[in-house]
């Protein structure tokens, strides 16, 4: 593991850092909004709106990368991410934030296609998975940092947002410093939806209901743990949990990507993610460890399915095609980002707060069925 991280060190660091200041925006405000007494649909709503500019901003981001490359494309995205948090404090309106949450989805998406397609184009098919395994381990411990980080400020004013800024403002110095070769620039190609819906339709499925159940998660978990009447403490740990388990099953999951069935491990995941879901409908009011013990679980399954379904696109791509899969593939997991959290928040505001993961084990059987009887083309 070393190794694979010593590869590509500012790619790694600069994703962690990205990751904290996400991490701790999106605790930050499901705590929030939940405080000033926000509905669950308006809080889904805005965790909607960044997926939303994550979907718009991937074909601008695309076109971005084609005309200045990569390096000046991030270096732009990642000074639009700061203004649009330094902008959230200064005014308090929850149509303002939904404009905001949108534009800032069009800059982060920007940044991770930088990062993706170079980690996929400087990689060949027998490292990909325990790279992008290391990338996502790097996703992971700067989510669980950011949402720990929330324990800081129990007050819930504008510190936390201006530490979400200066971790934005750090992710650039690792980009724009590292002495590593930098991409080829890509040839100017339009993205071609029915090319990759024919090649990978089973790689994009992944990608949208990994994306649905994430949105979900990211934009309500922290509503739902409120809703079992945990404290903000509890809540960070709970979420946290959930995250560093995904975090530290990257690596091996990864390694068994390597060698073996990606479809196979895939399939695996969503009867993981239906069984544990199903035990946190609310059946049970479950001690406070138990739902750890479940947040870990679920954790492990959620959050290695986003490696899984890039590992079995990329293997299927040629390379010149890498940058526009890597948006097409943001693009899809964006779009369920999108709709997980308005769905799941919908249900939990008419149904209660046990819909949130109703809803995540609807998605994960779907997967399930829907690798069973299809077959993906595959051009090695």
């Amino acid at each position: 593991m070393i190794s694979t991280i010593t590869t590509f060190p500012a790619l790694y660091l600069t994703t962690l850092l990205i990751l904290v200041s996400t991490g701790l925006f999106n605790t930050y405000m499901g705590l929030r909004l939940s405080a000033d007494s926000v509905s669950e649909v308006w809080i889904g709503t805005l965790m909607a709106a960044y997926y939303l500019g994550l979907v718009c901003g991937a074909r601008l981001g695309h076109r971005l990368i084609v005309r200045v490359g990569h390096i000046r494309a991030f270096a732009a995205a990642a000074v639009l991410a700061i203004c649009m948090v330094l902008a959230q404090m200064l005014i308090d309106s929850l149509w303002f934030w939904l404009a905001l949450r949108v534009i800032a989805g069009v800059s982060l998406v920007t940044q991770y296609i930088v990062i993706e397609s170079w980690l996929n184009e400087q990689t060949d098919n027998l490292r990909r998975g325990r790279v992008f395994s290391v990338y996502l381990v790097m996703s992971g411990t700067g989510t669980a940092l950011g949402q720990l980080a929330i324990t800081m400020y129990p007050t819930l004013d504008v510190r936390p947002l201006i530490f979400v800024a200066i971790c934005q403002a750090l992710s650039l110095f690792p980009i724009l410093l590292s002495v590593r070769s930098h991409p080829k620039a890509p040839v100017p190609a339009p993205i071609d939806f029915k090319y990759f819906g024919r090649l990978i339709p089973q790689a994009l499925l992944t990608a949208f209901l990994a994306g649905n159940i994430c949105g979900a998660f990211y934009g309500l978990a922290a509503v739902y743990a409120v809703k079992q009447g945990l404290t903000t403490t509890q809540v960070a740990l709970y979420t946290a949990t959930t995250v560093i388990a995904g975090l530290v099953s990257q690596w091996p999951m990864g390694w068994l990507a390597d060698r073996s069935s990606r479809k196979t491990l895939v399939q695996i995941n969503a009867l993981g993610i239906a069984t544990l879901t199903a035990l946190m409908w609310g059946w049970s009011a479950w001690p406070y460890w138990f739902m750890l013990l479940m947040a870990a679980g679920f954790g492990v399954f959620q959050f290695t399915l986003y490696g899984l379904a890039s590992g079995l696109a990329n293997e299927s791509i040629d390379s010149d095609r890498r940058v526009g899969l890597t948006a097409i593939f943001l693009m899809t997991y964006g779009v369920g980002a999108c709709l997980g959290p308005i769905f799941a928040g919908a249900l939990m505001r008419f149904a209660g707060a046990g819909m949130l993961y109703v809803f995540s084990t609807t998605c994960a059987l779907i997967l399930f069925l829907f690798l069973r009887t299809s077959r993906q083309a595959v051009k090695h």
